[in-house]
């Protein structure tokens, strides 16, 4: 009786409290469960990066005045070294002991260099020099196709193997979530391994002795695969959206968004192959149709008589633009509207806000002006891919919420020619972008046929609230284009006079130059007025521009050192001792440029360089600008604003070592220099000895030709084909 009484008891006392003791059992085993994860989980979770504060907004107290901090020459002093028990040769610069090491057997399609013609270029240059040279598309296309962006099998040969599943966080409308576009790659920005000069110590050198680990180990094995996206062949992984659940209407982000994870598949060829580029300058008249082929291009040809489609080939017909009566008649009624606009002499530097026929650009070239275009990618047609393929400088980009990559008051003009931005929406911030950019006394140059009346209303009341003088305001009888030539006032004094402060000036902590993922603002930048200070004088002609040097750089005998360093390295070894045919090598970039020496080397061959300064390193852009150069913010842990194939040649003076640390894989860099490089095309790396030996091995997984090593101590160069 006494149990069964008992049993009734716990019975009812169960049923009270049952749900309670279910719900503190569910605790305590996820508890348990998620202590004994932790142990035995490989998996570690990383923080985002909500700003870019640290690495892109260095505030300085004069606003626009260059440190020495922030320019320094790039120059390597040589170390005494071993002899080699190979091969030396002295140098006629330094007199000292170097080893040159051949690269493999010539190819069926181009004669190896001659060792003597190697020897000879290293002679009489700095001497580092690794060659190398790009694979062609039927190795390429070898490769097993992947299903993603995530392609790429990394075999450690202890058997070591770990794989981390990539993917993207995608929302319901398809893009990526802002929430996840940061996580790629980015280690803390203190391990950078780069000296800095303390101008507070009378500029003793500081050295950042932290031990760094390898940048790439030579333990691990590569098999490649190709990228499988939407985009195919076209693919730009930052801009372009591959992950989505239904149907999108647009293949772009409206915003620059990475995926979380790095890309490292390999972009494929179309079906029909990458043929041999025409070369410059027959690029500008014509190119092959099959290297930039894109469905939505052949509909867009038959509406248009600026490109032909003639047999293999997309013609360019001289003078023929998207503008009736010529470009040429364009660009001269501009000069005549506004007559202090000389081009080639008063304007160097121009941005072409919105690919159209290239024609712009390539008129204005024959007149010494620099014009890089801005593919906004808000089309399907791609036409910035065929300004690239015929030689004309282009980047791509998004602009909606973001500042452009580029510092404040660079270009001498902003050019909108039917570039269908609605300059009035979001507040008019897109406007005042375009008056960061503008250097004090620049002109924007807008032309449209068919604008409403509201919408010109609007925009006229933007530029008066931003006191833009308007200087001509005509429409063209020929080509019925109307034509407005604004002017960025030159002093603040204008901004002090207006009835309303709208929009308002910036704090005096806002840095103009800040611009890699920072959002637009909606306040205007004072001008600046001190002597010391970039942007009070407009920059010499053209090509004077190139080797004058302002009062606001302080490091002038540093900056003109620099100049004749990189000159002498390409005059005695780059143009002659390499055995690189420079008559097939059009675009060119500089992948970490500091003052603009490389670019400045090459100024007399028929090349352009884009100028690449990454958001870690010293802000030196703006001297690059100044020089009447060209060039771009960009963190190389990210795949560039640009097409696959784009570029002919790629410079990488001490990249990578610079990037200790800094990419949580560094092979995403590798992989996105065989993107952007086309067939055949030519790279240049010059950095440690430890760093080149893996380097060597990745690239000729990926059929790249080692044309050419040298090393010295433990600096080295190598010198590449990608075939």
């Amino acid at each position: 009786m006494a149990i069964a009484r008992f049993g009734r008891q716990v019975k009812r006392s169960y049923q009270s409290y049952g749900f309670f003791v279910k719900l503190s059992a569910v605790v305590i085993l996820g508890l348990c469960f998620v202590f004994v994860w932790s142990i035995f989980s490989n998996f570690s979770v990383t923080s985002q990066r909500e700003t870019f504060d640290d690495i892109a907004e260095p505030v300085s107290a004069s606003n626009n005045k260059v440190s020495d901090f922030q320019t320094h020459s790039n120059n390597i002093e040589p170390k005494k070294g071993q002899e080699s028990d190979k091969q030396r040769f002295n140098s006629g610069l330094d007199e000292i002991d170097k080893k040159i090491i051949n690269g493999s057997v010539p190819l069926k399609s181009e004669k190896n260099p001659e060792n003597e013609n190697a020897k000879d270029g290293i002679k009489n240059g700095d001497g580092n020099s690794k060659l190398l040279k790009r694979a062609g598309e039927k190795k390429k296309n070898q490769e097993n196709e992947g299903s993603g962006v995530d392609d790429v099998i990394i075999k450690e040969k202890d058997d070591d193997e770990g794989n981390d599943k990539e993917g993207e966080d995608v929302d319901s409308d398809g893009n990526l979530n802002e929430a996840g576009e940061k996580d790629i790659d980015l280690a803390n920005t203190e391990d950078l391994d780069q000296d800095i000069v303390d101008e507070d110590n009378g500029g003793s050198k500081k050295q950042n002795k932290k031990k760094l680990g390898t940048l790439f180990d030579s333990k691990k094995q590569y098999t490649w695969k190709l990228c499988n996206t939407r985009s195919k062949h076209n693919y730009i992984p930052c801009i372009d959206i591959e992950t989505a659940t239904g149907r999108l209407q647009s293949y772009r982000h409206h915003e620059r968004s990475c995926p979380k994870l790095a890309v490292v598949c390999l972009v494929p060829f179309s079906h029909d192959g990458y043929g041999d580029p025409v070369h410059w300058p027959e690029s500008k008249y014509k190119i092959l149709y099959k290297n930039v082929a894109h469905p939505k291009l052949g509909v867009y040809i038959k509406s248009q008589d600026w490109l032909v489609e003639s047999g293999e080939y997309l013609t360019f017909p001289q003078n023929q633009s998207v503008l009736k009566g010529g470009i040429q008649h364009y660009l001269e009624s501009i000069e005549e509207m506004v007559p202090d606009i000389e081009w080639g002499k008063n304007i160097r530097i121009v941005l072409d806000m919105g690919c159209k026929d290239s024609s712009f650009g390539a008129s204005l070239l024959e007149k010494d002006v620099f014009t890089l275009t801005l593919g906004l990618k808000d089309d399907l047609v791609d036409l910035a891919q065929i300004a690239l393929e015929r030689g004309f400088p282009a980047v791509v980009s998004p602009f909606a919420n973001r500042r452009l990559p580029f510092p404040s008051g660079v270009f001498d003009a902003i050019h909108c020619g039917e570039c269908s931005i609605s300059w009035h929406s979001n507040g008019g911030k897109l406007i005042l972008e375009m008056n960061r950019l503008l250097r004090p006394g620049g002109y924007f140059i807008f032309s449209t046929k068919h604008n409403s009346i509201e919408a010109e209303e609007a925009f006229s009341k933007l530029t008066a609230s931003i006191c833009w003088n308007i200087l001509a305001d005509k429409t063209d009888e020929i080509s019925d284009i109307g034509v407005k030539i604004y002017q960025k006032p030159e002093t603040n004094d204008i901004y002090e006079l207006r009835r309303k402060k709208v929009p308002p000036l910036c704090k005096e902590n806002e840095n103009p130059d800040a611009a890699w993922y920072v959002p637009l603002k909606t306040c205007l930048h004072s001008i600046p007025e001190a002597v010391e200070q970039r942007g009070t004088e407009w920059p010499a002609e053209w090509p004077k521009r190139l080797h004058t040097f302002p009062e606001w750089m302080n490091n002038r005998e540093k900056l003109i050192a620099d100049s004749e360093h990189w000159k002498a390295i390409v005059n005695n070894s780059y143009l002659i001792g390499m055995g690189i045919d420079w008559s097939t090598i059009r675009n060119v970039m500089d992948m970490k440029a500091i003052n603009g020496g490389f670019a400045a080397a090459l100024s007399d061959q028929n090349i352009w360089v884009m100028n690449v300064v990454p958001v870690h390193a010293p802000d030196t852009l703006p001297i690059i600008f100044e020089r009447g150069l060209v060039g771009i913010y960009h963190d190389w842990c990210e795949s560039f604003g640009s097409y696959p194939r784009s570029y002919d040649l790629l410079h990488a003076d001490h990249l990578f070592s610079r990037l200790k640390n800094r990419c949580k894989q560094a092979i995403v860099i590798v992989v996105e220099m065989d993107r952007l490089l086309r067939p055949g095309g030519w790279a240049i790396i010059r950095d440690k000895v430890e760093i080149l030996n893996p380097l060597e091995d990745i690239l000729r997984s990926l059929h790249w030709e080692i044309r050419m090593t040298f090393a010295q101590n433990r600096e080295g160069d190598l010198e590449m084909e990608f075939l």
